[in-house]
């Protein structure tokens, strides 16, 4: 019920159109009602039920004096036109009716158009905003493909939920209220029995939908197991081929597929269900309804006329569809909260990379960076231990260890990807965590192993991030970066699509466009993760060069295991185990002959 109401407070900003259904729906009600009471009075006089009305009766909007004006209307045209002509007359009324009545369904349907869209555009922003801003660690929990499956298929049920239910309460109790109360004027005695006939019917069909929600919250789950296969399968497609896999994947994905079907036939049934269960049950109300209805008419005396009678069960013949509507809804709404559950799980998840109140605004780096103290632990895992390290303006300064050290944590914690468990990090002397996130990560590039593109233009690449930026700057940051020969050769050269991630260019050529990137952004600070580690021997020459250039008079943080590429840096950082073991410049570390002197002695025999 909660996360029902949560989704109906996503409507609130379009309450002019959810009026305006309603004031349509309304309005179809009444001439739907209208056209149905215009039968009963019609044929009475027809077939000489009720004597012909000469005298015009006095008008008035209570529903007897409604009834004898319109005997008089249709007495007074049988006498001068005859009852074939009447016939005709009657029904063009109940056409034009039937039209109007009809027009404004339509309309309220129009109206509900900008409605049921515009939430699930909400939604969806509001989503992708989240999913934005979470912290790297969240991801590490949580599969892609399933994140994936939430945005769309999720998204999209809940969309079909909404619908239902703005139908549920905008249109179908008005129509069940209104008919109701009409069936209610016509004979308290058969609606009496009615009023008890209808709850026994919702009971048995409540039954039928009962753990709906639970089974399409399954479903839903192992439908973004399914999205996670098919991304996981297209990233890996080399290794599935390459290892004979492809026999093995198609069975566990076989397996995955199976156990959603199953769940998706067990849903389906139910929901399907309703439907047919709510005509059976409201065919046997309705003959149920004629038979005690019929034995008031045979009865005799007033209780019941034939005509009334026949009204009667026209009326609640009508009142099935918005019943039956209504059930169908209820179904709906039980899937739209399952996948609800689920996209509010990312919504609620913990933001852990919080921005303080009045946050202080940072435009360049003044003097220097400093670790103080710094420990990180990632689920009870200690990852960095009593870290200290001063970072000068315009120095450069590398980390260097073995796989799991720490190195890529000391450069993840400064652009606040992470925060530290213990200790500080200070630009300029003051703690981080007091600048905007804006202008933390706007003081710094970062160029790292693996190269993220977008499947866009090479020029939009370079200038990821920056708006209205021009030709001459990207072309520029190109040069610097050592590619606009290449690009320039290309048939549409900057204009050239780069592929999903990159996949027409090379590493070497990807590697460039991501030092362009940074060129153009023109950081006080730089960050290189072991950017050239998995380049090839030319291209590793190539972009080392360009990275020469992008360090010049930059305050740089290099991350490496090719221990050639930082032995010019002003101070090295022997990581082992989350601990500082040695530092100093490189003669200095040589002179030591500890840690990173056998490195450098493993990699010269390599």
């Amino acid at each position: 019920m909660k996360d029902f109401i949560r989704l109906i407070k996503y409507a609130k900003p379009y309450w002019k159109f959810i009026l305006l259904n309603f004031l349509s729906n309304s309005i179809y009600v009444i001439f739907s009602l209208i056209s149905l009471t215009m039968v009963s009075p019609f044929l009475a006089i027809l077939f000489e039920k009720v004597n012909l009305i000469v005298v015009e009766p006095e008008f008035s909007f209570r529903l007897s004096a409604l009834i004898n004006y319109f005997y008089f209307i249709i007495s007074t045209f049988i006498i001068e036109q005859g009852k074939y002509e009447a016939l005709i007359f009657v029904s063009s009324i109940f056409v034009v009716f039937s039209l109007i009545s009809n027009l404004f369904r339509y309309l309220g349907m129009y109206f509900m158009a900008p409605l049921r869209n515009g939430v699930v555009e909400d939604i969806r922003n509001e989503v992708y905003k989240k999913i934005l801003i979470l912290p790297l660690s969240f991801y590490s929990k949580v599969r892609a493909g399933d994140i994936i499956s939430r945005l769309t298929t999720d998204v999209h049920e809940i969309e079909w939920s909404i619908m239902s239910t703005m139908q549920l309460i905008l249109r179908e109790p008005l129509l069940i209220i209104v008919y109701f109360s009409s069936l209610l004027v016509i004979s308290p005695l058969l609606t009496l029995f009615t009023a008890i006939v209808l709850p026994l019917s919702g009971l048995i069909i409540s039954l039928v939908g009962k753990n709906i929600k639970k089974k399409s919250e399954i479903s839903q789950n192992k439908l973004g197991s399914i999205t996670s296969s098919f991304d996981e399968t297209i990233s890996g497609l080399k290794i599935i081929k390459g290892f004979n896999a492809i026999d093995y994947a198609e069975k566990r994905f076989e397996k995955l597929n199976t156990s959603f079907t199953l769940y998706m036939n067990k849903i389906f049934r139910r929901t399907e269900l309703a439907s047919p269960l709510t005509e059976i049950l409201g065919v046997i109300s309705l003959l149920t309804i004629v038979y005690f209805g019929g034995k008031l008419v045979l009865g005799g005396g007033d209780m019941l006329t034939a005509d009334a009678l026949i009204l009667y069960v026209v009326i609640f013949a009508r009142m099935i569809s918005p019943a039956k509507s209504f059930i169908t809804a209820t179904y709906s709404i039980q899937k739209g909260m399952a996948s609800g559950k689920r996209v509010f799980e990312i919504m609620d998840a913990q933001e852990k990379i919080i921005e303080i109140d009045n946050p202080l605004e940072k435009k360049s780096l003044e003097s220097k960076i400093e670790f103080k103290d710094v420990g990180f632990q990632y689920e009870d895992v200690a990852v960095l231990k009593n870290i200290n390290l001063c970072i000068e303006k315009g120095k450069t300064v590398a980390l260097v260890g073995p796989s799991g050290a720490g190195k890529s944590t000391i450069a993840d914690l400064l652009p606040r990807f992470y925060d530290v468990t213990q200790g500080e990090i200070c630009i300029d002397e003051i703690n981080i965590k007091s600048y905007t996130i804006r202008d933390l990560r706007g003081l710094m590039g970062i160029v790292g192993q693996e190269v993220v593109l977008f499947n866009d233009s090479i020029a939009n690449n370079i200038s990821f991030g920056i708006l209205n930026v021009q030709k001459e700057d990207i072309i520029e940051a190109a040069k610097i970066a050592q590619i606009h020969e290449f690009i320039d050769g290309l048939p549409e050269k900057y204009d050239t699509f780069v592929g999903d991630l990159g996949s027409l260019l090379s590493g070497g050529q990807k590697q460039r466009l991501s030092i362009a990137r940074a060129v153009l952004h023109n950081p006080d600070i730089l960050i290189l993760d072991e950017a050239t580690s998995a380049l090839d021997s030319e291209s590793e020459y190539l972009v080392q060069q360009a990275l020469n250039i992008l360090m010049q008079n930059r305050t740089t943080l290099v991350i490496a295991h090719r221990l050639s590429t930082i032995q010019q840096a002003d101070l090295i950082i022997v990581l082992r185990e989350g601990r500082i073991v040695e530092q100093g410049n490189h003669h200095e570390l040589l002179d030591l002959k500890g840690v990173y002197y056998n490195m450098i002695q493993i990699q010269n025999f390599s």
